[in-house]
């Protein structure tokens, strides 16, 4: 497994210059976007996982540590970059991978620890889920822990939204060779008894993170190298294709800006750079599209299944050089990750 890392390192790198044409045309998409996008200054966020607007504070973030890091989440302020609260969760046992998080429309944070790196080591998965505090500052809030499982056996996830309108929860599984998009039940019961995610659909994305748009008309699942929009209707997804995502280190989450223009893309590392892309088309959120500008130039271009683009409901809908540019990145991504797996452990 390291010689065949290491290969594909080596591919990224000598590949990369040649690949950053292709991968930097989003960047387009990104410079018209109302959102500028923020760096994320605290020294303690090296492994920034999940990415939330804020309802009860404009232009502040929610995000947390990948894996054991501790029951912490930290509140971001988005135009500077800096964390203005340090919440931690109580009342909750010790956290083993948390990887999601998402504000509900009851005003509540909804925090997914279901990663699970070996694919099905874990029975069940745990959501915390605390209020919003009135006032941001550093300090301890009690949240309620809920144990869940899936119906059809566990499995590895990085993904968990809470739908704005409905307040059902949902949860995206990861693997390389496609994931799923699972249901949770209309409320979730505090006691642990009968929280079962139940599949509802296949996804062909490695998911690692994914957002309700502020209507609820949207969902954007992200992985390492691409993202898909979803129309959401009376709780069925119909896939309008491939969505535009910024070259990152290790590409873990995405969020709607509360005006449903934009998505922020997040990545791990120290210093990540939150980045700006905005929808075109019939992937912009109904409620954001009554503003006129969906249509306009750059607006997706939509077959009779919806999918954007001709090749776009064919995975990720790469071709010719775009595929080469992917490949290249993700030799460097996976080295990146092998290199961190062997820090970690030293």
């Amino acid at each position: 497994m390291r010689s065949l890392l290491c290969a594909a390192g080596a591919a990224g790198v000598l590949l990369l210059p040649a690949a950053a044409p292709a991968l930097a045309a989003p960047a387009s998409s990104a410079a018209a976007a109302d959102d500028a996008g923020f760096t994320i200054e605290d020294p303690r966020i090296t492994e920034s996982s999940g990415l939330a607007a804020s309802r009860a504070h404009p232009g502040v973030y929610w995000t947390h540590n990948d894996s054991d890091d501790g029951p912490y989440v930290y509140a971001v302020d988005g135009r500077t970059g800096r964390t203005v609260a340090t919440i931690t969760l109580g009342g909750i046992g010790a956290p083993r991978d948390v990887e999601a998080i998402s504000v509900g429309p009851d005003g509540d944070v909804y925090v997914g620890d279901i990663g699970d790196n070996l694919g099905g080591t874990w029975k069940n998965v745990w959501i915390y889920r605390f209020r919003e505090p009135a006032d941001l500052r550093d300090q301890t809030v009690r949240a309620t822990q809920y144990t869940a499982t899936y119906a059809d056996g566990p499995r590895d996830a990085e993904a968990l939204m809470v739908h704005p309108k409905t307040g059902r929860v949902y949860i995206a599984s990861k693997k390389k060779t496609g994931g799923a998009l699972y249901e949770g039940p209309a409320h979730l019961s505090p006691d642990g008894g009968g929280i079962v995610f139940r599949k509802v659909r296949d996804v062909d994305l490695w998911v690692t993170d994914g957002a309700f748009s502020p209507d609820g008309t949207r969902l954007v699942l992200r992985g390492y190298f691409g993202a898909r929009m979803y129309r959401w209707s009376d709780e069925t997804a119909r896939d309008l294709g491939q969505v535009d995502v910024p070259l990152q280190i290790q590409g873990e989450s995405v969020t709607f800006t509360p005006d449903g223009r934009t998505l922020l893309y997040g990545s791990e590392g120290e210093g990540s750079r939150v980045q700006p892309v905005e929808p075109k088309g019939e992937q912009l959120p109904e409620n954001a599209a009554k503003d006129g500008n969906a249509g306009k130039d750059g607006g997706a271009t939509t077959g009779p299944s919806g999918a954007q683009g001709k090749d776009a409901g064919d995975g990720d809908g790469l071709r010719g050089p775009a595929l080469w540019a992917v490949l290249a990145a993700a030799g460097a991504v996976l080295v990146g990750m092998a290199v961190r797996k062997v820090l970690r452990r030293g």
